[in-house]
């Protein structure tokens, strides 16, 4: 897992062509408005958030995050010890996300 800042992972995630959003906040959080093309598994969900994260693909790189940070920071271990080899955890969480947002 990397700790990436803001505008680091903004940047990153453009530039990247193996990139996935996971957003591991509940769905009360994610109707407030969230990262377009992100795909939402929440993490409370415990086992059923592994079963879940288990069938994604392991190559692509994860750009993760919640409200804060600390729980796509518990996220990003999760995946890291399912043998996902690229995670990222987006510091501030969607608090402090300045990008582009979409709501439903």
């Amino acid at each position: 897992m990397k700790e990436l800042e803001q505008e680091e992972w903004r940047e990153q995630l453009g530039k990247d062509a193996n990139a996935a959003i996971l957003d591991v906040r509940t769905e009360e959080e994610v109707e407030e408005g969230y990262i377009p093309n992100s795909k939402n598994i929440d993490i409370y969900k415990g086992q059923g958030f592994i079963d879940e994260v288990e069938q994604l693909d392991k190559d692509k790189n994860y750009y993760i995050y919640c409200r804060s940070g600390k729980r796509s920071a518990q996220a990003c271990s999760i995946l890291d010890q399912l043998g996902f080899s690229n995670t990222y955890n987006l510091k501030g969480g969607f608090m402090e996300w300045e990008g582009e947002t979409a709501e439903d």
